[in-house]
Parts: C-alpha cells; sequence; structure tokens
C-alpha cells in the first residue's frame, strides 16, 4: 500500500514548543499516534488563541475536525520537546485545513506532518457556516476581497 503524501509548504504562519510527557507514550516506548492526535489538537487550540480565538468562537462561530492525516517520519520519547509548526491553506467557504509540521530540533529531525480538515459550525443550530470573515483578517488577510 502506497504512502499518504502531504504536500506542506515551506513556511508556516505559528510555531509552539511542547514537552512530550509520560502520557504521551504508548507500550512501544515512543509517542502513540491517539497521542500526537491529541498534540496536533493543543497546537491548534494555541494557534487559534494567539488569534484571539477559541475552538467554540471564531467570530461566533466553532469549528469541526472534518478529516485528520498525520504521518511518522521518526519517533518521539519522554522528555522530547517538539516544535508544532502551524499555518492554514486549502479555503473553500465553508472550511479550511490546519497543517503540521512536528519537528525535534535538538536532534534536527523531522517527527511528523498532519493536517486537520475543519468546518465551521454552528453549535447552537446545528449546521455547517460559512468562514467568518474575521477568521480571514487575522489568519489569511491575503484571501480577502480588496473591494471590501
Amino acid at each position: 500500500m502506497a504512502r499518504v503524501k502531504l504536500n506542506l509548504p515551506d513556511e508556516f504562519t505559528y510555531s509552539t514548543q511542547l514537552d512530550v510527557r509520560v502520557t504521551e507514550i504508548n507500550y512501544g516506548n515512543h509517542v502513540g499516534n491517539d497521542r500526537m492526535v491529541s498534540l496536533l489538537h493543543e497546537a491548534r487550540l494555541r494557534y487559534l488563541r494567539e488569534k484571539g480565538f477559541g475552538e467554540f468562537n471564531i467570530g461566533g462561530i466553532g469549528i469541526m475536525v472534518s478529516d485528520l492525516v498525520v504521518t511518522f517520519s521518526a519517533e518521539s520519547f519522554v522528555g522530547d520537546v517538539l516544535t508544532f509548526q502551524v499555518g492554514v491553506t486549502d479555503f473553500n467557504k465553508y472550511g479550511c485545513d490546519f497543517i503540521y509540521r512536528v519537528v525535534n530540533e535538538a536532534l534536527d529531525k523531522k517527527v511528523a506532518e498532519a493536517k486537520t480538515g475543519v468546518v465551521f459550525f454552528d453549535y447552537d443550530e446545528r449546521k455547517i457556516a460559512r468562514i467568518p470573515k474575521v477568521f480571514y483578517e487575522r489568519c489569511a488577510p491575503h484571501l480577502l476581497d480588496d473591494s471590501e
């Protein structure tokens, strides 16, 4: 079976570091794939907070993960400090992709690449919503129409 290949940009707009804790370690004595998803979630939350948002309040609308891809290049262990580079791309009127590169800088080693596709969601109405303009303003201003 062919491996999934993500085409990520060379540059990301945000970076944060997370320590690998014992709770992220599985029976293989390295970060488990399920725990990597949790670490990606934390990195996405930190990105949103830096932009003044929360997952349930981006201009009054929340987000919901619609798909997820993670590819691993190396193991991570207790005590490692991982750098999560985060960006947003591939917009449509209802969502976009959060993209990630995970690096162990101390070892100069890429650990993983990932993307989480999200849709914007009105949790009060229980339906998909359009991306709020404020998200474009803070996260992708280059995509705003100049006539606005």
